[in-house]
């Protein structure tokens, strides 16, 4: 193969799937020139499992994404098929928006993004190598021979990397969807000392809707309220979109199980074959089965792929049986007696860069200027992808211009979270975002998403002049609204009084500050709102209003414990401090600190194996201030 030098960039981003679209997005708004390289360009944000995007903790992912300036949220936003907030009936902090995506549309409405964005240049081929020199990443080279350099290089490869499709018996290497896989990039990586392992991710059959008898299913509706992601889209936009299409509920069943018993032998997740480890929130319906022995039926969703398809996605009955014995599966489902089989589902095992190996920028430990994002960094679903995706191009492009890197605290947002789970605790299976791995969910929410991070976005210049005046308006009118209710007095007037009655409350004996009145349960902004007048506000400024004062009190619980944070993160571990030379440390403690090699105290505190001993003797070695550092 002949090399060549092409042009050069200041970012080139290697695959575009959720990662690699939004790293260049985010790239190229930030004025860096930017390449995106990917194997497929009918590929570009495809969405080869479930086609949805949100749920819980991740539809909070996406509204950081968009707070932050990136794009799923707008994506989504104009390619839904239903939409519904989940968990209503729960707290504000597990209240989460997802949608069922146009898997055609959203990938179509996002490479035209891409093709449209100035700054960026969208490319079809196979990165196979790194140009490393003087140890520093200066850009990729493909198949073909074309070598562009770059400042800073972002590799977001996901299952493609060295990726191997099984069904039954069947196996050959390919990327999701029989796409081409990536197999050399992994070679490279290796080569310059990463160290990589193999996960295992799968997704379920697909059959045709005419074959579908919806009549033995459960019907599963669109809200009807107006909701989107994206806090730019207006609510009356909402309105223009066509009919929403509804999801549909059926269960398996004794027959499907004693199928899956029965041919457990030709399971690629118990005969063997399967080496990579697999998602345990997201399992295949044979693995449910055998865990789950106790259950006599487990949950199936049959999603609409799209508008103008007749594919229906068969959710949470993921499976790498032979395909036959799929067929068998299928037709043992009630309201599927019949239903034709359009594809197989299928096992991928894919190579994952162990996340330990990063920084919490996303930037390679080994190679500097070179980040990684996506699922080769151990994650699942197209969310953490594309928040980690996000954050690597703006960490690329913050690198190029001499900035500080943008690291988001686990106080801040579920992103924050997510990558710092990743690079202080690593992962041993693929990592998914859930609520309860936030410490501070009541105020990471889906609702302020925007109030915490729009700041952040506009100052790196991902959010327009024009947004951010807007957000500013909005911020002001919940300042000014949560002031005016907390400073109202209603009184006991017939009227007030008749309300208190109907709603089982005792009548009041005197007056009541508004904000009081609404700390009562089943009493909302609205009530309150009749008896101290409507302002023309947004809604999502009443909602915050009302979340901000029925949760006050544990929201200032909440902000003490971050006040405590963000004190242990501003005590800076020294660079290359040689852990070795700090008495009385645990073997363990040195071996995981060098390791990981966090940046500050609080990080520490959060690495496996790390005990508060560890972190108490640590703290004092490092505030008497002789230093002993590791030998260049």
């Amino acid at each position: 193969m002949k090399e060549y030098e092409s042009s050069d960039y200041d970012v080139v981003v290697v695959g575009a799937g959720h990662a690699g679209s939004e790293a260049a997005l985010a790239a190229a708004r930030m004025g860096e020139k930017t390449l995106l390289i990917t194997i497929n360009l009918d590929m570009v944000a495809f969405m080869p499992c479930n086609p949805s995007v949100g749920g819980p903790a991740k539809g909070i992912v996406v509204r950081e994404i968009d707070a932050l300036g990136g794009e799923m949220g707008k994506a989504i936003d104009a390619t839904y098929i239903q939409m519904r907030m989940l968990n209503t009936s729960k707290g504000p902090a597990v209240r989460a928006l997802r949608a069922q995506a146009d898997k055609e549309l959203y990938h179509s409405v996002m490479k035209n993004t891409l093709e449209n964005q100035p700054n960026l240049t969208l490319r079809q081929g196979m990165v196979e190598e790194l140009i490393i020199e003087d140890g520093v990443c200066k850009g990729v080279v493909t198949n073909t021979g074309a070598r562009y350099r770059a400042k800073s290089v972002v590799l977001t490869a996901g299952t493609s990397s060295r990726g191997k499709i099984i069904i039954g018996e069947l196996m050959y290497s390919s990327g999701p969807n029989n796409s081409l896989p990536s197999i050399k990039l992994s070679d490279d990586l290796e080569k310059h000392g990463f160290k990589l392992t193999r996960f295992k991710t799968g997704t379920p059959p697909r059959v045709n809707k005419h074959t579908i008898d919806f009549e033995e299913t459960i019907e599963q509706p669109g809200d009807e309220e107006p909701n989107h992601f994206s806090f730019e889209t207006a609510d009356e936009n909402y309105l223009k979109l066509k009919e929403q299409l509804s999801c549909w509920m059926t269960y398996t069943n004794e027959k499907t199980h004693e199928i899956i018993k029965e041919n457990l032998d030709r399971a690629p997740m118990f005969s063997g074959v399967i080496e990579g480890v697999g998602p345990r929130y997201c399992p295949s319906i044979e693995d449910k089965v055998v865990r789950f022995a106790d259950k006599p039926r487990h949950q199936i969703f049959l999603e609409p792929e799209g508008r103008n398809t007749q594919e229906y996605y068969v959710g949470d009955f993921s499976t790498s049986m032979p395909e036959e014995i799929q067929l068998d599966m299928i037709h043992s489902v009630k309201g599927l007696e019949h239903a034709e089989m359009m594809r197989p589902g299928y096992a991928i095992e894919y190579d994952v860069i162990e996340p330990w190996q990063l920084k919490a920028s996303l930037e390679t430990k080994i190679i500097p200027n070179l980040f990684t994002a996506g699922q080769m960094n151990g994650t699942s679903g197209y969310e953490e992808a594309a928040g980690q995706g996000l954050m690597a191009g703006i960490n690329a492009a913050l690198k190029n211009q001499d900035k500080e890197p943008m690291i988001l605290g686990r106080d801040e947002a579920y992103i924050g979270v997510l990558i710092d789970d990743l690079v202080t605790k690593g992962t041993n299976e693929p990592y998914r975002l859930l609520t309860s791995r936030a410490e501070y969910r009541l105020i990471l929410r889906h609702d302020n998403a925007d109030l915490r991070l729009t700041d952040k976005g506009h100052v790196i210049g991902l959010i327009s002049e024009k947004r951010y005046n807007a957000f500013c308006e909005k911020r002001s009118d919940i300042e000014a609204e949560l002031e005016r209710v907390k400073n109202t007095i209603i009184k006991p007037t017939e009227e007030v009084q008749d309300f208190m009655i109907a709603n089982n409350f005792k009548k009041l004996q005197d007056g009541i500050l508004a904000a009081d009145l609404m700390k009562r349960p089943q009493i909302h902004y609205g009530d309150v709102e009749q008896f101290i007048g409507s302002k023309n506000l947004d809604r999502r400024v009443k909602e915050q209003v009302e979340v901000s004062i029925k949760y006050e009190g544990y929201i200032q619980k909440e902000k003490a414990n971050v006040a405590h944070l963000r004190k242990m993160e501003a005590k800076k571990i020294p660079e290359n401090l040689d852990y070795t030379k700090v008495n009385s440390l645990a073997t363990e403690a040195i071996q995981k600190l060098e390791k990981i090699n966090p940046r500050t105290i609080a990080q520490a505190s959060r690495i496996s194996g790390v005990n508060p001993a560890d972190i108490g003797i640590l703290s004092v070695y490092i505030q008497r201030g002789k230093i002993a550092k590791k030998k260049a």
